[in-house]
């Protein structure tokens, strides 16, 4: 009896290939673990607003280039600005 062989190729390929950087409202590259800090009031649905110099930190980054996670909130990333 032939034996099946599974296929993980898809396991084999390098992550690094995407080049898609997050990056804050002045270009700068953010990582995780960075801080941010809010460069304009941002009206917040069941939440309390965000202040102008509101800091976030130890943010995570997303598989989107323009988002960052900052424990449970979503946020863009050109409205943020590195610290």
């Amino acid at each position: 009896m032939a034996k099946k062989v599974k296929d993980i190729s898809w396991l084999l390929e390098d992550d690094n290939t995407s080049t898609s950087q997050s990056v804050d409202a002045h270009g700068v590259e953010l990582e995780s673990w960075d801080s941010v800090i809010a460069i304009k009031d941002l009206k917040v649905k069941w939440y309390s607003n965000i202040k102008r110099g509101d800091v976030f930190k130890n943010i995570r980054l997303t598989d989107d280039s323009e988002l960052i996670e900052s424990w449970k909130m979503v946020l863009r990333t050109e409205f943020f600005k590195k610290k």
